[in-house]
């Protein structure tokens, strides 16, 4: 009995130590209410509106806003939950015909905090995720989640819900980590019926679940195939079941997935795509001085809303089925070790390994996707001292990457702030989780050699702190990417004024995206080496 209450007594701790986390960024969060307001404000707010006055039928038609209803239907469920809380505190928030650009107190206060309530499923997630770590590891993991930079930029500032759905994610991740395969997938199921950019790992769980929980014999594995497959088509039956039968499922799809659109989105992600037009851009040019007759064209890859991808000028035209095929070719070393070993400790790098993999070639990818692995990136940053060097330049390519979407004066030292406070707290949050591991290993290793040199065997420790985290070539990388903010913010205006605009959000999206590409082949590595 006594040993009951104390672990009620320890997870009562970890859990008030939690909401202290949560509540300090929630604090900051509250200051940045009055901050830049971006087009995906007014998406939500048009959603809530629709979502409450428009009935069910006419969702995924309804055309009285550019800012058409595009994520799958229980996102939308979730807009017509949130309307009711809305019209009770401002009617005009939920009126269709109130027309675009409605910026009262009233929704705006009412969206920032939605987003603010909607994050406790994060805190939830990383609660089950880190419940039975050590002290030091924990508090580490709550760090770079709780208070991921990108993840305030984008939600807070920016404004969308990523923290509600990363918060699925990490809860579906925990639970596979416990054994508990169904529920896990049965979470997973939801979280794509909210926002279905996350199918990319869904070719990850279907083989990890298929081997690791259905792969049980023959009727055994039967009973648990058909368990799992059940309650994954409950989960999308609630969810489309009413637009099938209204007859519209092909118009929801149409929605989702807008194949129109271009390549790469209006501001570029920094991944493969970015260095593919470059690269016929820059062959086109070569060729014209040539004499070769080459025309480029005069379209945009990054076409806004709706329109053909247009063609290259020299390179092959890239489709959205050559792209799904690149995601699936990249993901083919990972799906073949999950099948021959599917450990739970292992899952949360394959998630991440097939988020990178969409993100990098994925067809028309927002840089806001980043998010999508770095949060479970931050998962395993904290296993080994290997992975916490390669998340901390990531983390801060990532967050400077998504600089371009808060592009008003008045966030700039907000933005960057954040970006160097979190990584000065990641600096000295990893030094402190592996300095004395590394220290012991050196001493040991000194005293080893020493041994076999017939010393004595005694050594003096060594201060390994200042050089644990980051060698020459990641000091390097971040020096260029002071540089290049350096060249956008300052030396571009005064050099070239308005010519060249283009030019800054290239610089970003390139030299991110190098960080990006190298990030890719370091899990790729680690996968193909994992036993």
């Amino acid at each position: 009995m006594e040993g009951r209450e104390l672990q009620m007594h320890a997870k009562y701790t970890i859990s008030q130590q939690l909401l202290w986390f949560f509540g300090i960024t929630a604090c900051i969060k509250l200051l940045l209410i009055p901050s830049y307001h971006s087009t995906d404000f007014e998406v939500h707010r048009h959603w809530l509106a629709l979502t409450h006055t428009l009935p069910l039928s006419q969702w995924y038609f309804d055309e009285t806003s550019p800012w058409t209803l595009d994520y799958p239907p229980f996102f939308a469920y979730y807009e017509y939950f949130l309307s009711f809380f809305a019209y009770f505190i401002d009617p005009q928030i939920v009126d269709i015909h109130r027309g675009l650009g409605y910026k009262s107190n009233t929704v705006i206060y009412f969206q920032r905090i939605s987003v603010i309530i909607s994050d406790l499923c994060l805190l939830y997630g990383i609660y089950r995720l880190t419940k039975k770590l050590e002290s030091r590891r924990r508090i580490l993991m709550w760090v770079l989640v709780v208070w991921s930079p990108g993840l305030i930029i984008v939600d807070s500032m920016h404004f969308q819900y990523n923290g509600f759905l990363l918060g699925l994610l990490m809860l579906s991740i925990s639970y596979l980590q416990e054994g508990r395969d169904l529920i896990g997938g049965f979470i997973f199921a939801i979280l794509l019926c909210l926002k279905h950019l996350f199918a990319v790992a869904a070719p990850i769980y279907f083989v990890y679940l298929l081997r690791h929980y259905c792969w049980k014999g023959l009727w055994g594995g039967f009973g648990r195939l058909s368990a799992m497959g059940s309650v994954v088509m409950v989960v999308f039956a609630a969810a489309y079941g009413p637009f099938f039968y209204h007859g519209q499922i092909q118009q929801v799809i149409s929605r989702m997935f807008p194949f129109g659109r271009g390549l790469c989105h209006a501001y570029w992600a920094p991944n493969f795509w970015v260095f593919y037009i470059i690269l016929d851009k820059g062959l086109a040019i070569v060729f014209r001085k040539l004499g070769l007759n080459i025309q480029a064209s005069s379209a945009s890859f990054t076409s806004g809303l709706v329109g053909d991808s247009p063609p290259f000028a020299v390179l092959p035209k890239i489709s959205p089925l050559a792209t799904l095929s690149m995601v699936l070719l990249a993901l083919f070393p990972c799906l073949v070790k999950a099948w021959k070993n599917p450990q739970p400790g292992l899952f949360t790098r394959w998630i991440a390994y097939a988020y990178t993999c969409g993100f990098l070639f994925g067809w028309h990818v927002h840089e806001k996707a980043s998010l999508h692995f770095i949060i479970p990136l931050a998962v395993v940053a904290v296993e080994s001292m290997e992975d916490a060097r390669h998340y901390f330049l990531l983390s801060i390519a990532s967050c400077y990457s998504l600089f371009p979407l808060l592009y008003e004066a008045q966030e700039y030292p907000i933005k960057v702030l954040l970006l160097v406070l979190h990584s000065i707290l990641m600096w000295y949050s990893f030094s402190a989780r592996f300095s004395k591991d590394e220290a012991a290993k050196t001493v040991i290793s000194a005293k080893i050699g020493g041994a076999r040199l017939g010393s004595s065997g005694t050594s003096s420790t060594i201060n390994v702190k200042g050089g644990i985290l980051i060698g020459w070539v990641g000091k390097c990388y971040l020096c260029g990417l002071l540089a290049i903010e350096i060249w956008n913010q300052f030396l571009h205006p005064y050099l070239l004024g308005d010519k060249l605009p283009f030019v800054p959000l290239m610089l970003i999206s390139t030299y991110c995206g190098l960080a990006m590409i190298y990030s890719w082949l370091w899990q790729l590595k680690w996968i193909m080496n994992s036993t």
